[in-house]
């Protein structure tokens, strides 16, 4: 193996390192952003994840090789110290992701709920205006009380 060749394949590393890193730092901010009910920097963190999603996904396949079982003189000629920050980075981002997933799980079964607690309220706002409409209606042809009374039925 060349020297050149070791030191790309250095460099392809090096960059999928601060990419997994920067991934990880993204994700981070998405689940910020979620606790406090930002959309814009929730959107923004997501557009970036997909770019360095890209990225990653394309350099994998120009690392594979790295990666994979080779004679010594190969293994010897990789910088290991690096190939070793990648691995940890790696389960890093794993288990963040394992977080993130519990995250959106969770905030999906919330918006779930308060939907189905709002349609179901949505019913007895209608249901409401529409019997105020008729005693306004009875009202304006002079049947019924002049009194006009609310009540919320929960």
């Amino acid at each position: 193996m060349t020297a050149t060749a070791v030191h790309d394949r250095n460099v392809l590393a090096a960059e999928y390192l601060q990419l997994l890193r920067s991934l990880a730092g993204e994700m981070e901010k998405a689940m910020q952003a979620i606790a406090h009910n930002r959309l814009p920097d929730l959107e923004e963190s997501v557009a970036n994840q997909q770019i360095m999603s890209d990225r990653l996904l394309i350099l994998a396949g120009e690392i594979t090789p790295t990666f994979q079982p080779a004679p010594e003189t190969q293994r010897d000629a990789m910088d290991a110290d690096l190939l070793g920050q990648v691995r940890v980075a790696g389960d890093a981002l794993q288990s963040l992701n394992r977080r993130y997933a519990a995250l959106l799980q969770h905030s999906s079964r919330s918006i779930a709920l308060m939907a189905s607690l709002f349609s179901g309220y949505q019913g007895q706002f209608q249901q409401q205006s529409l019997q105020q409409s008729s005693q306004k209606i009875r009202e304006a042809s002079g049947a019924g009380s002049k009194h006009q009374t609310w009540s919320c039925q929960m």
